[in-house]
């Protein structure tokens, strides 16, 4: 018996939870099951989480949480769920195949067959937001070493555990160089520890394109956080129904899985839900604590009932449906079908795959640290940003100089353009030729308070092992 955490949600969870639940039963899985509670009512009940305290304890118990979808309430102060479990537990690794079922579920691409593997803690979700000036919000994406190499190395992992053949890593490292440079060098160095696997890369907006086209040119694709979310949802959805996708979120010794669609509470109750994305989920679960055997003999029987048709109310379509079945219907329809093999889908062989892969993280030296300069923010309505250098030139002295005024990243001074549109948020570069203290940025930021100009944050500027660890403006 393996001890699982069950939650089942909010809207229509309970349904396919129920329905999940009994086949899992009725094919032999060995499970000992503790219930929480989460979701609306905990919410509503005064936990902006979403998840009781209490609740916490089974999951530590049990490290394993299958998880029904649940609702948020609107309105501000909710958390999201799924982001605080991901990030309490350290679940890195966010695991989603998007498998085409043609003909019997209608599809552009009959030959899709792709796993995303999507950073899941870091990124812009760190969720370290600020409003700056009457006009500008910010969000900071933070993409760490550790945190790439151990997604990274992950998906290289998976690959070659599941006999997969190619991983594809897509960034945005063209504009974004030093965050998703990092992913895509990362990315670089860690491919060439696995020789027998074809390694790519791909500008995230035409590897996206490529992707809606023709995905049967992908085999694993690695992502950073955010296109990771975009794309999965992307991916399941021309498979044919964002309805028939699992998700495993998988962390060192934690692991939760779930359907990647949301409560459809406009259904719950009425018999109609789809039960496929969390039992997709709870097959992952099983290979992960090691009942590769009973995962096997779901997904096939699954894999028979939509091809002899028995199709729920989302998926049924007239000329290649033979039935359209209920939730429990269509969970009595699957767990007939247990022991069999589907004849012209390719059916699944778990016997030799692995889920839990030992993920290690190369420390790196120190590097040699050295403050070079400041960035220095500003706000100030006055859009004229040669006015905005005389004024800061007037108020500051010491070992740091005005080099470059930004807006919204765009170089403004020395040498703007004037048809360059400005907000009243201004990045004011100082830098020295060498070294400086922090005493030096003190100073400056001492005069310029003094002389009124209103300073809204500052980001020191470093040379790493002697390189400029920040980049230069757009028209620099």
């Amino acid at each position: 018996m393996t001890k699982i955490t069950v939650a089942r949600g909010d809207g229509i969870g309970p349904e396919i939870m129920d329905a999940t639940l009994n086949i899992l039963k009725a094919a032999g899985a060995q499970l000992d099951i503790e219930e929480i509670e989460i979701g609306e009512k905990v919410y509503l009940a005064g936990n902006s989480a979403g998840i009781e305290p209490s609740a916490w304890d089974s999951l530590r118990r049990t490290r394993v949480f299958l998880k029904a979808p649940i609702t948020t309430p609107q309105g501000g102060g909710f958390k999201s769920l799924n982001v605080t479990t991901r990030k309490v537990l350290g679940l890195y690794a966010n695991v989603r195949p998007c498998v085409s079922y043609h003909p019997y579920v209608q599809t552009k691409h009959p030959v899709m067959d792709v796993v995303i593997i999507r950073e899941n803690e870091e990124d812009l979700y760190a969720g370290i937001e600020h409003r700056q000036t009457d006009e500008v919000y910010q969000c900071l994406k933070l993409i760490s070493r550790p945190g790439t190499e151990k997604i990274i190395r992950y998906a290289f992992e998976y690959a070659r555990a599941y006999n997969r053949k190619k991983v594809t890593c897509f960034t945005k490292d063209n504009i974004m160089k030093m965050t998703d440079g990092l992913f895509h060098k990362v990315f670089e160095e860690i491919g060439a520890e696995y020789p027998e696997l074809i390694k790519e890369h791909w500008i995230v907006d035409i590897g996206a394109a490529k992707l809606a086209d023709t995905p049967e040119n992908f085999d694993v694709i690695v992502m950073p956080n955010l296109y990771g979310d975009i794309l999965s949802d992307v991916a399941a959805q021309i498979t044919g129904s964002v309805g028939l996708a699992g998700s495993a979120n998988i962390g060192d010794g934690f692991a939760m899985f779930e359907a990647i669609h949301g409560s459809a509470p406009r259904i719950a109750g009425m018999n109609k839900a789809n039960p496929s994305g969390l039992l997709l989920g709870a097959i992952q679960m099983l290979v992960h604590i090691g009942q590769n055997q009973v995962a096997e003999n779901i997904q096939n029987a699954w894999l028979k009932t939509l091809e002899d048709g028995q199709h729920t109310y989302d998926i049924y379509k007239e000329g290649t449906s033979k039935a359209r079945l209920g939730t429990a219907e269509f969970a009595a329809a699957v767990i007939a079908r247990l022991g069999q093999k589907p004849a012209s889908l390719q059916p699944v062989d778990y016997s030799k795959s692995a889920a839990n892969f030992q993920i290690k993280v190369t420390p790196k030296p120190a590097a040699k640290k050295e403050l070079m300069g400041v960035d220095v923010f500003l706000h100030t309505a006055d859009r004229n940003p040669d006015q905005l250098a005389e004024a800061i030139q007037s108020a500051t002295q010491g070992a740091l100089s005005l080099s470059m005024i930004t807006n919204r990243g765009t170089k403004v001074w020395p040498n703007g353009f004037p048809e360059t549109f400005c907000t009243d948020h201004w990045r004011c570069r100082f830098k020295n030729h060498s070294s400086i203290t922090y005493d030096d940025v003190l100073q400056l930021l001492s005069g310029l308070h003094e002389k009124g100009l209103p300073i809204i944050k500052t980001e020191n500027l470093y040379h790493f092992d002697g390189e400029p660890a920040y980049t230069a403006a757009q028209g620099q």
